[in-house]
């Protein structure tokens, strides 16, 4: 009798919350509200677009990322330490003194592609991350886990761009600012980890 599929747990919850921690919510809903604070009335509606934007890109290189990594010839500890690298510049950018430059909506372009959507949301960090935790699933089910978990942090970031203004109401910006550096700090140890595994295996297997 064949054993029963379980789903593997440990890789959803880490890649949920690798994933929130990189979309950085609370951290985005001031640039959020700068972006828009000429048609605050289209601000649900641009949430919307944001989030399926960032879901799109990630979604797309989780199913189609590791076919393109076999066209060029890369291998996934590559991806692990480039993609720890690009996660660790993220988290320096949330580390950094200076709060996040916020810019008004410029005529006639909708934010919630760019800079939003991308790259702000789903930039190479969140992408890097995408391929890595997909080429760890070891069956269908966890690949598919992987994806709920991908689009649960999407949701995530739907909800707080959704309550940017109450968002902002409740807390201050030094609250924002120190959320920031949290998530900076916890990003950063993800980014470590990552780049470690990859570098571990180089060690042990060699480059190919």
């Amino acid at each position: 009798m064949a054993a029963p599929l379980t789903p593997d747990v440990g890789l959803w919850a880490e890649t949920f919350v690798t994933m929130v921690v990189i979309f950085d919510p609370v951290g985005n809903v001031p640039i959020f509200l700068a972006l828009t604070e000429r048609a605050p009335e289209r601000r649900p509606r641009l949430a919307g677009h944001a989030t399926l934007v960032a879901g799109s890109v990630v979604v797309v290189f989780a199913l189609a990322g590791q076919e393109l990594l076999r066209l060029l010839g890369i291998g996934i500890p590559a991806i692990e330490v480039s993609g720890g690298l690009l996660m660790a510049l993220v988290a320096l950018e949330l580390l950094r003194s200076e709060p996040h430059e916020q810019q008004a909506e410029p005529e006639g372009v909708n934010p919630a592609l760019v800079p939003l959507g991308t790259p702000l949301l789903a930039g190479p960090g969140a992408i890097a991350a995408t391929m890595v935790y997909v080429e760890r699933a070891r069956s269908l089910i966890d690949a598919a886990g992987v994806i709920v978990a991908l689009l649960l942090a999407v949701g995530i970031v739907y909800l707080s761009l959704r309550l940017a203004a109450l968002v902002g109401r409740l807390v201050s910006r030094s609250g924002i600012e120190l959320l920031s550096r949290i998530v900076g700090l916890l990003l950063a140890a993800i980014a470590v980890q990552i780049a470690a595994t990859g570098i571990d295996t180089w060690v042990r297997h060699g480059v190919h």
